[in-house]
């Protein structure tokens, strides 16, 4: 992160050129906390899906 605030303070680009620098940097920051939550969530998903499975094949009486 203090590289990229050194780019962004040292950089002689317009401002309006630094202001889409940022905005692609925050874009791709919240895209990779996406990322991570979509991981998450296939996870608990999958979890989900075999316990709702267990609990299907252990509610079957025995014969």
């Amino acid at each position: 992160m203090i590289m990229f605030i050194a780019d962004f303070c040292t950089s002689n680009d317009t401002a309006l050129k630094r202001k889409q620098n940022y905005q692609n940097k925050k874009l791709q920051i919240l895209n990779l906390y996406k990322d991570s939550l979509e991981r998450r969530i296939a996870a608990i998903s999958a979890s989900i899906e075999v316990l709702e499975h267990q609990i299907d094949r252990d509610s079957v009486p025995e014969v």
